[in-house]
């Protein structure tokens, strides 16, 4: 980002792979999906880092301080690999206190999530990873067997009427991840797959669904963040936001972060804010008109990919 210049982009990216982009022909379902529903050209990751600090953002409006992936390493004679909450093992991760002082510490976190806030509030919620386990409360609670399920399962709740109120939904690996020098195709194939689930299923004319990626890939964008403190926010990233109650083909310019969806459910069920972040983010509403006749499926097939 060089302080706001937007000329860095070549030297994190091999070569110039990171001045490209994906036109209609090569997202065409995605490309549906903005026309029917809706899109924001100003949703920015959170953090100013890679994926674990921003999947951090989307479940508790924080990272805890969290900057990187964390990776194996010793330093100063001391091993700093660790194991997240399920006791997998990771490298530990940087954490940068108030002050900018950095430390190591294992990927394992004691702070409040939203999950946190729909438990007291009697909400059922569910998260549809494969693995994970880096919020301890969440791992290592009694809940654990019921609110976390593979990510395949989301296809069989939405067929069958069994989504919770909330729920994250992740996909499965670097093949559908999207992340370069991935195939977007198989990424937007999964997509679709779990789209038609749900919109073909009995809970779509209740339900809206934020589609969007945990970090920017290294892709150049042009649009400045805003540096709302000193972690954030981070580059740009798509965000489709689809229901029947959506403007139906409208571009939201409202200033959105990782922390809006949040503020979104939290809108919704009357909970209260986690951080300063969801507290202050938006609470995109904006994008939606619930006095519309509701707008119908669009259930679109998969597409063969080279």
């Amino acid at each position: 980002m060089n302080g706001g210049k937007m000329d860095g982009f070549d030297v994190i990216s091999p070569g110039l792979s990171a001045y490209t982009q994906a036109g209609e022909q090569q997202i065409p379902n995605y490309w549906q999906y903005a026309q029917r529903f809706a899109l924001a050209d100003r949703y920015f990751t959170s953090i100013h880092g890679p994926s674990l600090p921003n999947y951090l953002y989307i479940v508790a409006a924080q990272s805890g301080g969290v900057i990187d992936n964390g990776g194996g390493a010793i330093e100063n004679g001391i091993d700093q690999s660790g194991a997240a909450c399920n006791g997998e093992p990771i490298g530990a991760v940087t954490v940068v206190d108030a002050e900018g002082h950095t430390r190591k510490q294992t990927p394992c976190f004691d702070f409040p999530s939203l999950p946190d806030r729909l438990e007291e509030a009697g909400i059922r919620w569910r998260y549809y990873v494969s693995g994970g386990g880096a919020m301890n409360m969440l791992r290592n609670s009694e809940h654990w067997a019921d609110d976390f399920a593979p990510n395949e399962q989301v296809i069989t709740d939405a067929q069958t009427g069994n989504l919770p109120a909330m729920s994250w939904v992740f996909s499965d690996g670097a093949d559908v991840s999207e992340e370069p020098p991935g195939s977007i195709c198989k990424g937007e194939n999964w997509t679709v797959q779990v789209l038609n689930a749900i919109m073909q299923g009995p809970d779509w004319s209740s339900t809206v669904v934020f589609v969007t990626w945990d970090d920017y890939g290294g892709f150049y964008d042009h649009v400045p963040p805003p540096q709302v403190d000193q972690f954030g926010l981070g580059p740009r990233v798509p965000l489709l936001v689809i229901s029947p109650f959506v403007k139906p083909g409208s571009v939201s310019h409202t200033t959105y972060e990782h922390s809006s969806i949040l503020k979104f459910v939290e809108t919704r069920y009357h909970l209260r804010p986690l951080t300063a972040r969801d507290q202050n983010a938006s609470d995109m509403l904006d994008i939606f008109d619930f006095q519309q006749a509701p707008l119908s499926p669009l259930v679109l097939q998969p597409r063969s990919c080279p």
